[in-house]
């Protein structure tokens, strides 16, 4: 498929030097704001997650970039978008390893803030025989969540939005302004939901974790779930369950939309990708389960690939993957 149909008229008709470059028969890319957090992943792979106050050595280790939002952004950038991140860091050295490796990936870090005297995020990351993780992570606490330096500095050439709930702030801010905007806006809704309340209120579209899910309706069964939730907001909804694949609601209906069939190696930052390929795919123009199943393959490949978003495919891996998989 070629690139070509990936551009809406609207994103032509709002952006001129856009319809300048089609007539030249140069195809612009989609650009996708991202808000959220950055940091470090020291990851290590083990045949089973440490349960003892002893010394374990680890059968392989990664030190990557990780972060819902920066992962996301990295994703955007692989799959051919145009991904810029506002985030919060500290002024150290962790943030300027953030920063670089980003960079160093094709993503804007225009406005990642660094904070004087703060410091950035950390995780130690365990990936076991199953592909499954544990993550122990550091946030400083005296870091500013005010987003009020973001309201000021909110571009408005982006085609859409996607924000995650570990910088509430920042979320409420960029998404309304994708709505003032008329683009699409995408809420990572992961605990804790109840901090994200104006952010909620601003997407035009929720991707719910499915601990997200049960936390904000209190109901257990996914399905009851979503029907439940879509009485607190007027976005469209979906819940995304693994290697269950993605359940979302069409004009009152659940529809389940299945994950890839794969050999997981390591899951770890298989969400954040799922959810920078969702919103890229909505900032293409494309449908709500279009962008599922875009988003569902990239996610997949992702997680036979061992070393956090290291493993993130690029456009052509997933477009072959699907093909691969009808």
């Amino acid at each position: 498929m070629s690139l070509v149909t990936y551009i809406r008229p609207a994103i032509v008709a709002r952006h001129p030097f856009r319809a300048a470059l089609r007539s030249q028969h140069i195809v612009p890319m989609a650009a996708i704001l991202i808000t959220g957090v950055a940091v470090v992943d020291f990851v290590f792979l083990m045949d089973e997650m440490p349960v003892r106050a002893e010394k374990y050595r680890a059968k392989d280790a990664a030190i990557v970039g990780g972060g819902c939002g920066a992962n996301a952004a990295v994703a955007v950038a692989r799959l051919g978008g145009a991904a810029r991140l506002a985030a919060r860091l500290g002024d150290d050295p962790v943030g300027a390893m953030i920063v670089a490796d980003l960079e160093a990936e094709g993503v804007d870090c225009t406005l990642a803030r660094r904070f004087p005297g703060g410091r950035s995020s950390f995780s130690s990351v365990f990936i076991d025989a199953a592909g499954e993780r544990q993550i122990m992570n550091f946030r400083d606490p005296n870091l500013s969540f005010d987003a009020g330096w973001l309201e000021e500095a909110m571009p408005r050439d982006f085609d859409a939005a996607l924000a995650d709930t570990r910088w509430p702030q920042g979320a409420a801010a960029l998404l309304s302004a994708a709505r003032a905007f008329s683009r699409p806006g995408v809420l990572d809704a992961e605990p804790p939901i109840a901090e994200a309340t104006e952010a909620l209120k601003a997407a035009s579209h929720v991707a719910f974790s499915a601990q997200g899910l049960r936390e904000f309706t209190g109901a257990d069964d996914l399905e009851t779930a979503l029907m439940e939730g879509a009485k607190h907001t007027r976005a469209w909804l979906c819940v995304t369950d693994g290697p269950h694949g993605v359940l979302y609601l069409d004009e009152g209906a659940v529809r389940r939309i299945p994950a890839f069939e794969v050999e997981a190696v390591d899951t770890l930052g298989a969400g954040d990708i799922w959810h920078g390929a969702f919103a890229l795919a909505l900032g293409e123009g494309k449908r709500e389960a279009e962008a599922i199943r875009f988003a569902n393959a990239a996610a997949a490949i992702k997680c036979t690939r061992f070393g956090g978003r290291a493993g993130t495919p690029t456009r052509s891996e997933v477009e072959q993957f699907m093909r691969d998989k009808g």
